[in-house]
C-alpha cells in the first residue's frame, strides 16, 4: 500500500476499511481486474448476470470512493479513471479478451424509457405492425415513421428511423417503442477497462474478430514455415519437409546420374525401359524389332523436373547429346546398315 493510500484509509470507519480491504483482496485474488458500467440494470437481473459469472468471474459493487481506495492501496491506478458513475469491480483469471467476449455475449435487448439517450440510431422496421386501424397510426407519424392504413391494419411502409444515436427518447417515442415491442438497448455488464500482467485494455482493444485473428496466424505460420524451408533453417517443425525434400533431390540426382543404388534400381529400370520402348517406337521396320516390342508406342513424356533438378538434368542432356554424337559417328561408320545391327542387338 502507496503512503498517501495509507494515509487516507487511517480516519476511515471501520466499515469502510473492512469494504476497502475485502476489494483490495478480491484484486489480489485474481490475474485480471477491470471497472464494468452497471448503469441501468435493474437489481434482480444484477443478481442473475453476477450468478452466470459464477466460476469463472467476480463481480462486487461498493461505492465508488471505497472502489478508488482500493485500487490504489494495490497500486492500479490506471483503472482509476473509469470510476465513474455506477461501477462495480471485477475479477477473473481468464484472459481479457476472453472476460470481453463473455460479457459481451450475455448481454440481452432492453425497453429504452423516455430521457434516455439512445445507444445507437433507433429505427422502426418495414412489416405489418399486427395493430388495428386507429389513432397510432398518427402517433407513428408523429415521430417520423412511414406509416398507413393497408388491408386492414397499420402498415410501416419503409424502414424508418425515429432517433439518431445519442440523442435523447421522448414521451411519444417511448410509447410507440414500447407498444411495438422493439427493444432498442442492450443491458449488460460493460466492460469499461481490465489490467492484465500490468497491461491496461479498452473495449477497442479486446473487440476483435477471433476467427479473423485466427486465420492471420494460421498464415503467419504457413509463410513463416514456408521461408524455414526455403531457407533450410531446420526446426522441429520444418525438419520432416526438409528431410523430405532433401531425399527427394538425392532420388532425383541418383537417376539423372544413374547410380545403381538398391532404393533406385526399380526406377532406373522403369526409366530404361521407357528410353527404349521410346527407340523401338521410332524403328519402322518392325522386323528388326523382338516380338514383344513391335507395335509399342512411345511413352508419354516425362514430367518436368522440380525446381532444384534443372542442373542435374541440363548436365544429363549434355551427357545424351555426346552419346547422341558418338551414335551419329557410329551410324555414318556403319555405312547405313544401323537397322541389319539393331536387329542383330535385339536378335
Amino acid at each position: 500500500m502507496s503512503a498517501d493510500a495509507e494515509r487516507k484509509t487511517e480516519n476511515l470507519p471501520q466499515w469502510k476499511k473492512e469494504e476497502v480491504d475485502d476489494l483490495a483482496a478480491l484484486i489480489d485474488d485474481y490475474e485480471s481486474v477491470g471497472i464494468v458500467g452497471i448503469a441501468g440494470i435493474p437489481s434482480k437481473q444484477l443478481q442473475d448476470m453476477r450468478r452466470d459469472l459464477y466460476g469463472t468471474a467476480q463481480l462486487r459493487v461498493s461505492r465508488n470512493t471505497l472502489q478508488v481506495r482500493a485500487l490504489e492501496e494495490v497500486d492500479l491506478d490506471d483503472l482509476v479513471e473509469h470510476v465513474d458513475g455506477q461501477v462495480g469491480v471485477i475479477g477473473t483469471n481468464e484472459n481479457p479478451f476472453s472476460l470481453y467476449k463473455e460479457l459481451e455475449a450475455s448481454k440481452t435487448p432492453a425497453p429504452i424509457n423516455e430521457g434516455e439517450v439512445a445507444p445507437n440510431d433507433i429505427v422502426i422496421p418495414e412489416g405489418d405492425t399486427g395493430v388495428d386501424p386507429g389513432p397510432f397510426v398518427g402517433e407513428l407519424q408523429s415521430i417520423g415513421a412511414n406509416a398507413r392504413i393497408e388491408e386492414g391494419s397499420i402498415q410501416v411502409m419503409e424502414d424508418s428511423t425515429v432517433l439518431e444515436a445519442g440523442e435523447e427518447v421522448s414521451a411519444d417515442l417511448a410509447n410507440v417503442l414500447n407498444e411495438l415491442g422493439i427493444e432498442p438497448k442492450e443491458v449488460g455488464l460493460d466492460l469499461r477497462a481490465v489490467v492484465a500482467d500490468g497491461v491496461l485494455f479498452s473495449p477497442e482493444d479486446l473487440d476483435i474478430d477471433i476467427d479473423a485473428y485466427e486465420s492471420d496466424v494460421k498464415t503467419a505460420a504457413a509463410y513463416a514455415q514456408n521461408l524455414s524451408v526455403n531457407a533450410v533453417f531446420p526446426t522441429e517443425t520444418t525438419a520432416p519437409t526438409l528431410i523430405a525434400k532433401a531425399t527427394g533431390e538425392a532420388k532425383s540426382l541418383g537417376l539423372h546420374a544413374a547410380i545403381e543404388d538398391e532404393a533406385l534400381m526399380p526406377d532406373l529400370v522403369s526409366k530404361a525401359d521407357a528410353q527404349l520402348r521410346a527407340l523401338a517406337a521410332q524403328i519402322d521396320d518392325e522386323e528388326a524389332l523382338p516380338e514383344e516390342l513391335q507395335g509399342v508406342e512411345a511413352p508419354a513424356p516425362a514430367a518436368v523436373p522440380d525446381e532444384g533438378e534443372d542442373e542435374p538434368a541440363d548436365d544429363q542432356d549434355d551427357a545424351e547429346a555426346e552419346d547422341d554424337g558418338a551414335d551419329d559417328d557410329d551410324d555414318d561408320d556403319d555405312d547405313g546398315d544401323g537397322a541389319e545391327g539393331l536387329g542383330a542387338m535385339f536378335g
